[in-house]
């Protein structure tokens, strides 16, 4: 599939709800770093940023394996899933770096996205970019199953998927940073996309109570979120898969008009920007670490304003032209490829 094609599958009235998920993604893992929301003892902070990675990660599964369901052609993929992500990431990495004197090894294991594996080699700032690290661990390593079976090794996701999990159960690790687990979640959306890959003809689903699987699927995603709910957290991408594959068949009206309106798509569109830049900030002054409570939720208000501001800038001006490189690079290839061929 061209990325032409990739565009419009994207924009799609099925498609369009999943604007909605990234931007609730994006705002519930703000929300769960930024606010208050309840008594500590309730760890609703946790539970609700929890959930907004999990709903990401889903979203994130379900779109590459469905645009390789289409296009398995994994040099093509990496190409532009590089182009995407790692250009602001690696700005913020060096931006951490210098701004917190990082040594060298913990550095590099963050440019090569493998700090994740050794938590400690996080840097200060830098934190929050442990879920780059299962995200670009994810693309090479579906690129090369790809590359080694064609889409047919795609069908491996879902027994994959229920080996993290197993593994998760087995090791007790109800949440996790590490890549084995919690890359369930990833995987997850990936079974998702096969799912609709060969059901997306089902209209005869889209009924009035099948329309709030959704809101209940997130709630009890939530719940299992909450570190006081123990053994339901492994459930948690289970929860998030009938989420978002649910709103594909069917939505309460009101909540696609939400999930499909402008400032759901801006938010989308912004998502990436907004998660990296924000955990770069909350370490800087406005995050206010050493201050009262008073104080560090009135410097909020800047925060957010410059979080917003940068994110907005990156998305624009600077991620943008990394993405239109790639494509006119892959562009160039493909018309070459005749010529390659005589």
């Amino acid at each position: 599939m061209t990325d032409a094609a990739g565009a419009a599958i994207h924009r799609s009235e099925h498609f369009a709800v999943l604007d909605g998920w990234r931007a609730l993604s994006i705002l519930f893992v703000l929300a769960g770093h930024w606010l208050p929301l309840g008594p500590a003892s309730w760890q609703m902070n946790a539970a609700i940023a929890a959930s907004g990675m999990a709903i990401f990660f889903t979203l994130s599964g379900f779109l590459i394996t469905y645009f390789l369901l289409n296009d398995d052609r994994a040099g093509p993929f990496l190409l532009k899933r590089l182009a995407r992500i790692v250009p602001l990431a690696w700005a913020a990495m060096a931006v951490i770096a210098l701004m917190w004197s990082e040594s060298r090894q913990h550095a590099l294991a963050n440019f090569l996205f493998v700090a994740n594996l050794t938590p400690d080699t996080l840097m200060r700032g830098g934190h929050h970019l442990w879920s780059l690290c299962v995200e670009m661990q994810f693309y090479v390593c579906i690129a090369v199953l790809v590359f080694a079976g064609g889409r047919r090794a795609l069908y491996s996701l879902p027994f994959l998927c229920l080996a993290v999990t197993i593994l998760r159960v087995a090791d007790g690790e109800v949440i996790s940073i590490v890549t084995w687990h919690r890359v369930d979640e990833i995987l997850v959306g990936g079974c998702v996309a096969l799912w609709w890959h060969h059901y997306q003809r089902s209209k005869h689903w889209h009924t009035r109570s099948v329309a709030w699987l959704p809101v209940v699927a997130l709630v009890c995603l939530i719940t299992s979120a909450n570190p006081h709910s123990q053994g339901l957290g492994y459930l948690r991408p289970y929860f998030a898969a009938i989420a978002v594959g649910g709103s594909l068949l069917a939505f309460p009206s009101i909540l696609n008009r939400l999930f499909t309106s402008s400032p759901a798509r801006y938010i989308a569109q912004i998502s990436y920007a907004l998660y990296v830049v924000h955990g770069v900030l909350g370490e800087t002054v406005l995050g206010g670490q050493d201050q009262s409570t008073l104080v560090r939720y009135l410097l909020r208000v800047p925060l957010v304003l410059l979080t917003w501001l940068l994110a907005h800038l990156s998305t624009r001006y600077f991620e943008a032209r990394f993405s239109r490189w790639a494509r006119r690079r892959l562009e160039k290839n493909a018309s070459a490829q005749p010529l390659a061929t005589n």
